[in-house]
This record gives C-alpha cells, sequence and structure tokens, in this order.
C-alpha cells in the first residue's frame, strides 16, 4: 500500500508539472498579423490567439501570448488576413444535399436569368442520354417561382417530352415539391383513384387526372421506394463532396437536420458517425432525426448521445410547406394567381403535431419544427406553449425553422416562450422580388425573415442554407440579413426596418448559431476554453459594404487547431 501511494504521489507530481509546463508555454499554434474578429462581445478583437490540443488557450496582445510561446509552436502570420470563429450552419439536409447536387443532376440556378421550361426540358433531355430505358432519371432543383414564365411547372406531359420510356423524378428547390412523368406513376403504381399518402399530396386537374406534380415526403416515397439506393461507396464520396463545400465557405459545426430522410435513421446515423471521426466529413455534425423516419414507437437513440464531433440532440417534425412553391400555411390566401382561395396547407392537426411534439420534448430531445406560412407558425407556437410548462422549460430552446412571415404578435410568443428560430435569409435575396411583387404582397413579404424584430425582442436567431433549397454559403447569409436586397433587377431593399447591423449578422452564423445548436460554450466565438474552429478570410466583414461581404473569400478553415481547407 505504502508503494502504491508513493507511485500514485509521483503520478500526480508529473501530472502537475506537465499542466504547469503546458500552461507556461507549450502552445500549439499562434495566430498573429491581421485583424483577429471574435465574436466575444466582452473582447471583440484582439492582436492574437493561441490554441494548444484543438482548443484557445489564450486570446490577446501578442506580447501577453509571448508567454505561452514554446520551442516548438508554430507562428502563423495572417499577413492581413482576418481571422474568425469558423462558421455555424445550423440547418442543412447533408444527406440531401449529397443525394440532390451529387447522385442526382443539380438543376439548381441562382443566377440570372432565370430558366425556361425549354431550357430545363433540354437540360433533362442531355442527360437521359446517361440512362438506360427502365432506369430512373432523377434530377434537382426546379423552381416555377424562378422560371420563366413566372410559375411555369413541369407536368407529366411536358416530362414526356424528355422520355416516355424512362420513369423520372424531378425534385422542386424547396424540397416540398416533385414533378414525375407518366412512366414514373406507372412504375410507382399509381393510379387517377390512387389515394393520397397521410401528408401528402398527387395533384389532379379539374377532370381528376393526375398531372404528375407531387407534393411532400409522404408521396415522394411512392417513388423513392422503387429506386434503387446508390451503393455506399458512392454516398460516402457524395457526403464527403458535401462536407468540402462546408469548409470553402468556413463552415466547422453543421447540423443534419432531417437524419433518417433518405436511408433511415440506423444508417444515416452510423455513416455520419463514422465520416466525421475519420474525418472523411470534416465538420462537427448535430443530428435532429426526422419525425417520419424516426416514429414514436422508435426509442433506440438517447438525447445528447455522442460527443463535440457528432451527437445526437433532436427531433425535426415540417408543419407545413413552401412558400415560394405556394404550400406553405398562411392565414390568408396567396396573391397568386389572382383572385385564388389557396392558403396552403398544415401537415398535421393541432393536436397530432402536440402527440408528435409532446413525448419527445419529455424525453429531452430539442424540437425543431419547419413553420413557414403565419398560419404554421401560429399552430407551431400553440403546441410549444403547451409544452413550456414552466419557467425552466423555455431553455430548452425550441426551434422553429424558417419562422418565415410572423406577425408582430407571433414574434413576442416565440420571445416569451424561449423559442430560437432560424431564418433562410435567402428568401429575401432569390425570392424577394417574387414574394413581393407576386406571391404574398407587400405586407406579407416585409415580414419575411424579420431580424431586426427579433433584436428588438431580446431573442436569439440564426441563418441558414437549408441546402440543398439554397447554396451553403454563411458570409452571403450575413451579407443578406444586413442588406436585404433582392437579387431580380431592378435590385431593392426588402423592408430596411428589417436590416441588422454586420455585427448582428454575423453572429446569426457564429456565436447564435452555436446558440440554437446548444454550443455556444464550445463553439462560435473565439474564446478561452472553446474549441479552435477557425475560418482565415481575405477580408474583415466588419470593414466591409454589407452587400459586399458575399464576395470576401474563405482562404482556410481550421477545425479542432487542424487545417481543413486551404485555397490554392
Amino acid at each position: 500500500m505504502h508503494l502504491l501511494s508513493c507511485i500514485t504521489l509521483a503520478s500526480i507530481c508529473l501530472l502537475s508539472a506537465s499542466q504547469i509546463a503546458n500552461a507556461a508555454g507549450n502552445a500549439d499554434t499562434i495566430f498573429y498579423g491581421g485583424d483577429i474578429v471574435t465574436m466575444n462581445k466582452s473582447q471583440p478583437a484582439a492582436e492574437a490567439v493561441a490554441i494548444q490540443d484543438g482548443k484557445i488557450i489564450q486570446v490577446g496582445s501578442l506580447a501577453k501570448l509571448k508567454a505561452v510561446q514554446g520551442k516548438d509552436t508554430r507562428l502563423v502570420n495572417l499577413n492581413g488576413q482576418t481571422l474568425m470563429p469558423g462558421f455555424v450552419e445550423p440547418h442543412v439536409h447533408i444527406f440531401g444535399t449529397a443525394f440532390s447536387e451529387e447522385l442526382w443532376q443539380n438543376m439548381s440556378n441562382f443566377e440570372m436569368p432565370h430558366d425556361t421550361l425549354d431550357s430545363l426540358v433540354t437540360k433533362l433531355t442531355a442527360n437521359s442520354k446517361n440512362v438506360k430505358d427502365g432506369e430512373w432519371i432523377t434530377a434537382f432543383g426546379v423552381d416555377p417561382s424562378r422560371t420563366d414564365p413566372f410559375m411555369a411547372e413541369l407536368t407529366a406531359d411536358i416530362l414526356d417530352k424528355v422520355s416516355t420510356t424512362k420513369p423520372i423524378f424531378v425534385m422542386n428547390q424547396s424540397m416540398h415539391i416533385a414533378y414525375v412523368n407518366h412512366k414514373a406513376l406507372e412504375m410507382a403504381g399509381i393510379t387517377d383513384s390512387t389515394p393520397d399518402p397521410k401528408g401528402g399530396r398527387l395533384l389532379k386537374d379539374s377532370k381528376g387526372r393526375l398531372t404528375g406534380v407531387v407534393y411532400e415526403v409522404p408521396a415522394f416515397y411512392l417513388f423513392l421506394k422503387k429506386m434503387p439506393v446508390p451503393n455506399q461507396n458512392l454516398i460516402e464520396q457524395a457526403l464527403a463532396k458535401v462536407g468540402q463545400k462546408m469548409v470553402r465557405k468556413g463552415v466547422t459545426t453543421s447540423a443534419e437536420i432531417s437524419l433518417g430522410a433518405y436511408l433511415g435513421v440506423d444508417k444515416e446515423n452510423a455513416l455520419l458517425n463514422d465520416m466525421t471521426h475519420s474525418g472523411k466529413l470534416p465538420v462537427r455534425v448535430r443530428g435532429y432525426m426526422y419525425s417520419n423516419a424516426y416514429p414514436l414507437t422508435n426509442n433506440s437513440y438517447k438525447p445528447g448521445q455522442g460527443d463535440d464531433v457528432y451527437k445526437l440532440i433532436g427531433v425535426k417534425i415540417v408543419s407545413d410547406g413552401s412558400d415560394q412553391g405556394l404550400t406553405g400555411a398562411m392565414t390568408k390566401p396567396y396573391n397568386y394567381p389572382a383572385g385564388t382561395t389557396n392558403t396552403g396547407s398544415l401537415n398535421f392537426t393541432d393536436q397530432e403535431l402536440y402527440d408528435l411534439a409532446k413525448p419527445r420534448f419529455d424525453q429531452g430531445w430539442q424540437i425543431s419544427v419547419h413553420s413557414n406560412g403565419d398560419r404554421a407558425i401560429e399552430q407551431t407556437l400553440n403546441v410549444f406553449q403547451k409544452l413550456v410548462a414552466k419557467p425552466s422549460d423555455a431553455k430548452s430552446r425550441l426551434r422553429i425553422e424558417h419562422f418565415t412571415v410572423p406577425t408582430e404578435a407571433q414574434i413576442a410568443k416565440a420571445a416569451k416562450l424561449g423559442v430560437v428560430p432560424g431564418f433562410t435569409i435567402g428568401h429575401t435575396d432569390y425570392w424577394g422580388e417574387a414574394f413581393h411583387d407576386h406571391l404574398l404582397g407587400p405586407e406579407r413579404a416585409n415580414r419575411i425573415d424579420p431580424s431586426a424584430s427579433l433584436i428588438k425582442n431580446g431573442m436569439h436567431f440564426a441563418y441558414h442554407s437549408d441546402s440543398p433549397v439554397s447554396p451553403i454559403h454563411p458570409l452571403k447569409y450575413a451579407s443578406e440579413g444586413a442588406s436585404r436586397l433582392w437579387q431580380v433587377a431592378p435590385q431593392k431593399v426588402l423592408n430596411v426596418k428589417e436590416k441588422v447591423s454586420i455585427n448582428d449578422a454575423l453572429k446569426a452564423v457564429t456565436i447564435d448559431a452555436a446558440y440554437q445548436l446548444k454550443m455556444d460554450d464550445k463553439v462560435g466565438s473565439i474564446e478561452t476554453g472553446k474549441y479552435a474552429d477557425f475560418a482565415i478570410v481575405n477580408k474583415n466583414p466588419m470593414k466591409t459594404d454589407a452587400y459586399k461581404i458575399r464576395d470576401i473569400e474563405v482562404n482556410e478553415t481550421w477545425v479542432n487547431g487542424k487545417q481543413v481547407f486551404k485555397k490554392q
């Protein structure tokens, strides 16, 4: 026992000596020589940052950090570049992006001019030459609200011009609508008398005939289940490419917001766990299981299962559709087409939504509900109000995804419940003109993504891409939030009162986005004790015109103190 005590004491002494040595001067790397934007309100800027074992150990003056410089410390001279915390992207469909942009034909067009029906048919036809009869033509990125003529849709009759012998499935840019040809309907065994699946819709014309337009994921599954699943190597390669898209834009932390939607929860969870830990997917990921893929009878996973590289934390529910797709649930009818009575649709009754959310909330999962239209937002807030039974419940950081056209009363209610909304801020840019002049009208369009109103109510909020709905590019989100200029000429500001400062816009892609993911104690700012996750950019966004922030280039991305991207 005496010998054991001596060994233990010696170990403690050695450990203490090691800790003292490390604290005294063994930083792995020190960054200096450029602006350092910390996003830490108590220390907004610094001269230098020191890291050790993947974490930040000191932030301050270069002279002060000399104390932690050892003989093996690497000195990184920024040479006038700007060091920022790595960007946090809290709402990405990682698998959805892999399938839509890498495994399927990617037809997304975020530039001008818009596509036409003829150009879309031409693109699909060119790709169809690589597909054999009977095999599926799969594509993504068609958007009627960004097509000439305005709101022109691909129907089964139009897709038959591409092929009548190959089934075609084209997903809308919003991911809430799809288009199929008659061969796809035949392959799926769907006829004019086939009932709509729960939560989905097979659109029919005035004579009761299928049009080839399909609404929502439950209806998509009727076709997806008939398609062969790509082999795992192809899926992994596609996921790795998505990871590279992220780090090229400075993203170091992300979320898979609908885990299980494509391959089931078990397979997608295993893939993300393996790929994040192996570095093939070089970002931290938080997983939110898609409620349709994780039924209440399944309790295989626990909240917080995992680590700071990959962790399961939430459950995602989709309450309505897309506003630009005219399926988001509105209180009043859309403005297009003139005289319409269409107000979009809710995917659940109030009781059904509560019954989905309540058990998972009680288990400790963070609840995330997609709600675009003001009617869907109201329904979600009413359910959240029932969940928040005591003051501590308001600290659970309930999420509303998109929160696109809330009223002032809904914003105040959300603030009281501790809701942390996330905006697809590209709505103001890519679709701003369409919403304002055609789909919603000025009053509702001016309510889109009301960042300044949330700040006035003391709320945290985050910006996101909803990729593949819009491109992954956090600096562009910040630019959109601070400028709110729409893309279509002549460019106009979509409600100047909702523009925010550059600092507040950057918070929405750093520290407040981390707050939404319950990671603000670990990432989102450059502070002692947090992970050494950084983006090195060629210009300081704090010193850049708001609209031009989108043009700033990411030159390097670091995760856990390791460089994972360097611009060539």
